[in-house]
């Protein structure tokens, strides 16, 4: 099999056409998602079923919902993927970015069963991971109370999903992304200053900053971590002391191991560059915030947030498909309400 343009799977029997490499990365690929081959297997088995039994093509209308509130984020992919799969579905849905409760109804999809059935699994997913991602970015920016949050998550998820994290993140609050292919995808480009391993092998904070400030092209915001060497409102005011107006903030990462970015930090830093004429330099704060400890930070001083693990770890919000109606008819399984369930807020999205 060319694992570049895999078949699409339609019955059981093309299971016998997958062959894998096993030297290959273990992340699907593009056409691999789009043919079906990250489905659950009862899924296929389904289209066989449906098929001898002459309903595969029933008309039906399907619903997707989610057991526990959330900021809605997915759904351009979902979309993307249903574009290719049949010219008849009609989809509503509920904005990306809107706040939802548990249980409304965030998806309707009306066609033919053998239009999108097969990928129940890949599209839950995609609305899954993406609506945990983006709850989690709402809620540490509903925690900055208008100061910036950007989203620092990609080394903490596996590289095929970090942009569709920080994309999310950006549907959820967060002004910018450090992904390179994350932030392309939303038509920006990516923000981010310089790593620690920079300045270490440089040998000297301000020495480095002297470069960056003479690489960066006009108009870029020139923000320097201030934690690798030396106290960090002293080297705060070294940088600000060779940069002068040309500094635009510098960024306190500091490690847990020295007891982390506290508030009376952010304050010391703050006040020490007031007092010597540097109040245009903001101070930026990362490295395990919360939205509790953006709170703190916050109201210390702190201009903005890189937050990471927050985001990343959050839980996905678990998504279900019903099928609502077949053949016109409303049906629903024990325990669910037949018919369409009313949600205003859903819009034609295809």
């Amino acid at each position: 099999m060319d694992l570049q343009s895999p078949p699409r799977l339609d019955r059981l029997e093309d299971l016998r056409a997958l062959k894998v490499d096993p030297g290959r990365l273990y992340s699907a690929t593009h056409e691999e998602i789009l043919g079906g081959w990250t489905t659950d297997i009862y899924f296929l088995k389904t289209r066989d079923v449906l098929r001898a039994a002459g309903r595969l093509d029933v008309p039906v209308t399907a619903e997707i919902f989610a057991r526990l509130e959330g900021v809605f984020a997915g759904l351009g992919e979902a979309l993307s993927l249903l574009d290719r799969k049949g010219t008849d579905l009609a989809v509503e849905a509920l904005p990306e970015g809107e706040s939802f409760a548990s249980k409304e109804v965030l998806v309707r999809i009306r066609g033919t069963y053998e239009a999108f059935g097969l990928y129940e699994t890949v599209l839950l997913g995609m609305l899954a991971s993406s609506t945990g991602w983006a709850t989690a970015a709402r809620r540490c920016v509903e925690a900055a109370e208008g100061l910036p949050v950007i989203c620092f998550g990609s080394r903490h998820v596996h590289p095929a999903v970090a942009p569709v994290m920080e994309r999310a993140a950006v549907v959820g609050g967060c002004v910018d992304a450090s992904c390179i292919l994350g932030a392309k995808l939303l038509g920006k480009d990516p923000k981010g200053t310089i790593p620690h391993a920079a300045i270490l092998l440089a040998g000297d904070t301000v020495e480095l900053a002297r470069v960056y400030d003479g690489l960066l092209p006009e108009g870029e915001p020139r923000t320097v971590l201030v934690d690798t060497f030396k106290d960090e409102a002293e080297e705060a005011l070294r940088v600000a002391e060779a940069l002068g107006d040309r500094l635009s903030a510098v960024r306190l990462d500091t490690p847990g191991e020295r007891g982390g970015v506290t508030p009376d930090l952010v304050r010391e830093v703050r006040y020490r560059l007031n007092l010597a004429g540097y109040g245009h330099v903001a101070v930026l704060v990362s490295g395990g915030l919360s939205p509790d400890r953006i709170r703190l930070l916050a109201e210390a001083g702190a201009a903005g947030f890189g937050v990471g693990s927050y985001i990343t770890h959050a839980t996905p919000r678990d998504m279900t498909m019903d099928l609502k109606e077949v053949d016109g008819k409303p049906v629903a399984k024990r325990g669910r309400l037949p018919g369409p369930l009313p949600n205003e807020r859903l819009k034609r999205v295809r």
